[in-house]
């Protein structure tokens, strides 16, 4: 005998009209709020389409000097420089240019928008052991939930398109960046905020003066795993209309075409490796400045 069988036929029909109570309600709630919603992210929608045209219509020479100026600046490392460099001229001649420019546009906008919401929820969390207790179970649920579980209400209320992929994006890669926000804040030494207490300094002050900058090591180390998430959510993402690196591979598995689907997975592991080493570069140098501070 089945587990099904045993439970009584009253309680399934509850279970099966509490399931249909569900579906009635988002679908009301989408049919009456859908369109505020989809008019509230509207600027972020134009704001995508801009700056991915900006990308690919931009010159390919402009574009990898951007990439060596950034590599640059956060790396300081000449090996690091021509590696991203080399890797964005292989892709250009694999002709994999305006798929990895989709998908750069997409990361970049991602991130910023993790870090422009995650910071100040890890800052909230930092300052609140009742908001901690609240939003950490949040997080939880967002870094185990399978991603194709929340496709649905996002597809459901947003439909198709850039949006829609972006805010799964956002799901999926922001719980590091505010964990980690709120740690590097919680690790700064007590003493230094009892001295800079002792100079007078009001909440505003010892946040931006003291916390926010002696935690930017983990801050830092919080955006590199977001953009390494939201790199992994690439594929995942092409599904319901996001265009980049992820749509070929997609082809690539639908139609069992092997050669696509390898060098189109090694540009995202190509783009990967680049963030994930300037990010890390860039943190560690945070991290040594911050030591040098306080041998001083």
């Amino acid at each position: 005998m089945s587990f099904l069988t045993e439970i009584p036929t009253m309680g399934r029909t509850d279970l099966r009209d509490f399931k249909k109570g569900i579906d009635d309600s988002f679908r009301e709630f989408t049919f009456n709020y859908g369109e505020v919603i989809e008019n509230f992210f509207e600027p972020l929608l134009q704001f995508m389409i801009w700056f991915e045209r900006l990308l690919l219509a931009a010159p390919w020479p402009i574009i990898l000097i951007v990439i060596a100026g950034l590599s640059w600046l956060g790396s300081r490392s000449w090996k690091l420089t021509v590696g991203a460099v080399a890797a964005f001229l292989v892709i250009g001649y694999l002709d994999m240019w305006e798929d990895t420019m989709a998908t750069v546009a997409i990361i970049s906008v991602a991130t910023l928008l993790c870090i422009g919401v995650g910071i100040p929820l890890g800052v909230l969390m930092a300052r609140s052991n009742r908001a901690q207790t609240i939003i950490t179970p949040v997080l939880d649920v967002m870094q185990t939930i399978p991603s194709f579980v929340y496709l649905i209400p996002v597809v459901m209320l947003l439909g198709i398109g850039k949006v829609p992929g972006l805010l799964a994006v956002c799901i999926y890669a922001i719980p590091p960046i505010v964990r980690l926000t709120n740690l590097g804040i919680r690790l700064v030494d007590r003493d230094v905020m009892e001295a800079a207490e002792a100079f007078g300094a009001d909440y505003r002050q010892k946040l931006f003066g003291v916390q926010i900058p002696l935690a930017l090591p983990n801050i830092f180390a919080g955006v590199n795993q977001t953009i390494m998430m939201a790199l992994a959510m690439v594929v995942i993402a092409s599904m319901i209309g996001v265009k980049g690196l992820g749509v070929p591979v997609l082809r690539a598995i639908s139609n069992q075409y092997l050669a696509l689907g390898l060098l189109n997975g090694l540009a995202i592991v190509a783009l990967a490796i680049i963030f994930d080493r300037v990010s890390q570069q860039y943190g560690k140098r945070l991290q040594r400045h911050r030591e040098g501070g306080h041998n001083v």
